[in-house]
């Protein structure tokens, strides 16, 4: 394998063209701002209700032993809906990036390959 002048490997220097190209596009930044938009405001409410559920737990003991039906009590529901939440937020994340994060990104990846041949 060819080494160039600087000591590094042509397919190397290649690639970390195009990454460069690709991490100063303009849709990168956009790419990066979606996500961000979406990821830390549903992160920032799991983790209140999450800790709204722990709490609850702790400190409001007679609030969450109250029976809702038969052997169901508050505590079990909240539990439940733990998991339905996980997975709400997972499905939504799924539709936000099918139509605005994987269109940015595909342009992206053709960018990252045509660069790479260059």
């Amino acid at each position: 394998m060819a080494v160039s002048d600087e000591g590094e490997d042509p397919v190397r220097q290649r690639e970390s063209r195009a990454y460069e190209a690709v991490h100063q596009a303009a849709d990168f930044t956009e790419l990066k701002r979606r996500y961000r938009n979406f990821v830390v405001p549903w992160t920032i409410a799991f983790m209140a209700w999450y800790l709204a559920y722990v709490a609850c737990n702790n400190w409001a003991r007679d609030f969450m032993s109250h029976k809702v039906a038969g052997h169901i009590n508050v505590a079990l529901i909240f539990g439940l809906l733990q998991f339905v939440s996980t997975f709400v937020i997972a499905a939504l994340y799924g539709r936000f990036a099918n139509r605005k994060l994987d269109p940015l990104a595909s342009g992206l990846n053709a960018k990252y390959k045509r660069e790479r041949r260059r």
